[in-house]
């Protein structure tokens, strides 16, 4: 195995990924000798790039975040004078292959399952712009000179695993004739050699049928004893099998590398149900392979004799090399795809329901809900919610006028009334976000 080639699959990367911040609102009178009635005229500073995922149908690996890990999306621009509003700042599309599940590094919580092509989710909303004194001009107050500074980008690590989108996936020890059949099902060119791991990337190959139907079939690499538990390449290929609707299980029957065929169907189906007991009740096609290379057929029904107690029906004999078999092996195995696809329908809505019921969302703007605790260590109080941070991120501290709104908003909130209820007096330190304040009536 070489670093080389082993480094052109990469199923799993980690990146960072940040929003744009909004830009801040401009505070500014208008004094033309002409416009005696001038007044403020700052303008809303711009709002900040979004970061979005988007699958593009065109990628297979994630083997593009080895090089780039950051994605951060553009600042918005600062409002003018004459009410003039910043521009906004570009977004950034991170683009991903199908069947990428995001989580979030820090929580280990599932943002997204990313799918479809052209499904696309926003994972940073870019900050909001700040208002300009303009924005804050009422019939009582037509000098004010108040403003927001733009509100901070959102910012999180996030971790992608790419599982691959097969309906049928071939599974065996490695040389069992994965590759060699896969090139002979479908248009798929693996690198084919006799020695150990052959495959080090899985490869995806399309079967097309004569009626014009379609499928996806998966060439594992080959595993071990001892994989479930990360022996060879482990955890790495397993997770592949999570979204197969059938595996198709290849025996040698040559002889010449595997002398005990029912040994090794034992110790995959062991392999396979402790890494997820699921794969167990998936249906499977068991098919002997390399039978270009043996005298006495009669071992195929040796073999599925010893291996009926287990549950295994029939052994479908093939070779890949010759082709022989291989036609009954097709009709069979696209019928299997097929019922299954049919049963599966209801039960992949439902995660899919439940998976953006329980997925992360960055939409929660109006959640304007909050907690005040005590930080014992620091000895003060702390007021979290998205909220309250927003509104303390975008005050302009040095403006007595906001920092007066500002307080009026706590107020009607019950912010102010909370951190009375729980013991905070004129004085006292109170933190929110990242801003330390005095608390004082």
């Amino acid at each position: 195995m070489s670093a080389a080639s082993h480094a052109s699959f990469v199923d799993s990367a980690t990146i960072e990924v940040a929003s744009g911040r909004g830009g801040d609102g401009a505070s500014h009178m208008r004094r033309e000798k002409y416009a005696p009635r001038g007044g403020p005229d700052g303008g809303d500073g711009g709002r900040g790039g979004d970061v979005i995922l988007s699958v593009h149908p065109n990628l297979r690996t994630l083997v593009d975040f080895r090089f780039r890990r950051k994605f951060i999306a553009e600042d918005g621009d600062n409002g003018g004078t004459n009410d003039c509003t910043g521009a906004s700042g570009d977004d950034v599309i991170v683009p991903v292959p199908a069947g990428t599940l995001v989580y979030d590094d820090d929580t280990g919580r599932l943002v997204v399952d990313l799918s479809d092509p052209g499904q696309t989710h926003l994972v940073c909303r870019g900050g909001r712009g700040g208002h300009g004194n303009a924005f804050y001009v009422t019939a009582a107050n037509q000098i004010t000179m108040m403003r927001e500074l733009g509100e901070p980008g959102q910012a999180r690590n996030l971790r992608l695993e790419l599982k691959l989108l097969a309906d049928a996936a071939l599974v065996g020890f490695p040389n069992a004739g994965k590759s060699t059949l896969i090139s002979r099902l479908s248009a798929a060119k693996p690198k084919i050699a006799n020695y150990p791991f052959t495959t080090l990337t899985p490869n995806l190959g399309v079967v097309r049928l004569d009626d014009g139907a379609s499928f996806v079939v998966a060439d594992l690499p080959g595993l071990i004893e001892g994989a479930a538990d990360g022996k060879g390449l482990g955890h790495e290929f397993l997770r592949h099998l999570e979204r197969a609707r059938v595996i198709v299980h290849l025996l040698d029957l040559s002889g010449f590398e595997r002398p005990d065929p029912v040994a090794d169907y034992k110790t995959i189906r062991a392999e396979l149900e402790s890494y997820d007991e699921r794969l167990a009740h998936l249906p499977e096609l068991v098919v002997g392979t390399k039978l270009d290379l043996v005298d006495d057929h009669d071992l195929v029904e040796i073999v599925q004799e010893e291996l009926e107690p287990l549950g295994v029906e029939r052994i479908l004999p093939v070779s890949a090399v010759t082709g022989w078999g291989v036609p009954e092996l097709l009709a069979e195995l696209s019928a299997m795809v097929f019922s299954a696809r049919a049963d599966s329908v209801v039960a992949q809505q439902a995660e899919v329901e439940q998976a953006e019921a329980e997925a992360d969302t960055v939409d929660d703007d109006e959640d304007d809900s909050f907690e005040v605790l005590l930080d014992a260590d620091e000895e003060v109080f702390v007021v979290a919610g998205r909220v309250p941070e927003r509104l303390v991120a975008m005050c302009d501290l040095e403006n007595e006028e906001a920092v007066m709104h500002l307080h009026r908003m706590f107020m009607r909130m019950g912010i102010i009334a909370a951190l009375r209820e729980a013991g905070c007096e004129d004085g006292m330190v109170v933190r929110i976000g990242g801003i330390y304040l005095d608390f004082m009536e």
